[in-house]
């Protein structure tokens, strides 16, 4: 099912200078995520083997992110928070400390970029937008797709609401195909078969994650 043609916007520049163009991560900060998951799952006493039985992701998958080879994508940071006990901010951005959060267009910071499950490309760079709130479920981010052939499916508990800023965006739920443009908005339970990508080049989206 195909959307229909989109409306013209005639003022989406308003949005130019709240997304602009989302540096490559610093390698420091993309490692981080390997180095929580290999804590959370060491403070379990859990090994590679048995957090691969619970996640159903293969042992050299799982050694590759926990060593920064690979970057996940969220979905996969959703099925290790869950089999980890932990909060999905904890893995996404660390723990906060606060009791909210206030953050400035220039206090925007770059989480990671995630790869595909081959680790051949990247496939989108993600900049959380309320890292410092503590015990938080909800995961608010500014996302930068790219274009994706390869087309993995994701599944997994939580729900998403994404928001189109900038560029065309291509989903796939649950059998069903649209090209979303800017303005337009989609919200899915993530248990639900998705794919998410920019249509072309590159495209801006708001994601909200509830991961719990």
């Amino acid at each position: 099912m195909e959307k229909k043609d989109h409306k013209t916007h005639s003022h989406v520049d308003f949005f130019k200078d709240l997304t602009g163009e989302i540096a490559g991560a610093a390698p420091k900060e993309a490692e981080k995520i390997g180095i929580r998951i290999r804590t959370l799952r060491q403070e379990k006493g859990l090994s590679l083997e048995e957090l691969s039985r619970m996640t159903g992701y293969d042992t050299e998958f799982l050694e590759n992110i926990e060593s920064d080879k690979l970057q996940p994508q969220l979905g996969t940071l959703i099925k290790l928070s869950k089999a980890l006990d932990s909060a999905f901010g904890r893995l996404v951005s660390g723990v906060g400390s606060k009791i909210y959060s206030i953050t400035r267009k220039d206090e925007q910071k770059i989480v990671s970029r995630s790869s595909s499950q081959k680790g051949k490309r990247k496939v989108y760079t993600y900049k959380s937008l309320a890292p410092e709130v503590k015990g938080r479920h909800m995961e608010a981010l500014i996302v930068q797709l790219e274009e994706n052939p390869e087309e993995e499916i994701s599944v997994h508990e939580g729900e998403e609401f994404i928001y189109v800023l900038d560029g065309a965006v291509a989903l796939k739920i649950a059998g069903d195909t649209f090209d979303l443009y800017p303005g337009d908005s989609a919200y899915y339970l993530s248990i639900t078969p998705h794919f998410i990508a920019a249509k072309k080049g590159k495209a801006t989206i708001i994601a909200v994650l509830y991961g719990e």
